[in-house]
């Protein structure tokens, strides 16, 4: 597992979301919080993909690969997918 919902909501209903592991190619380590999303189906568990800073993934919206989605930014029935490198 790559991170986990937290119980902190904002008033939108959206769960912020907690690092299991490093991701370094962005910086996050484990415990770091990220930004925010509706469900795990927002964020998928495989590959670098992260959500930070105050950002939300919500509605039908996925984010995978190694995409990241960062800032004000507010994703929403779309698919960001990042290229996966090895």
């Amino acid at each position: 597992m790559k991170y986990e919902l937290t119980d902190e909501t904002n008033g939108s209903g959206l769960r912020r979301i907690r690092a299991l592991r490093d991701i370094p190619r962005y910086g996050v380590n484990e415990g770091d919080l990220g930004g925010w999303v509706e469900s795990e189906g927002n964020l998928t568990q495989e590959g670098d993909c992260w959500v930070s800073d105050d950002a939300r993934v919500f509605g039908n919206a996925r984010v995978c690969g190694n995409a990241h989605v960062f800032d004000n930014a507010q994703v929403f029935d779309a698919v960001v997918c990042g290229g996966v490198t090895s």
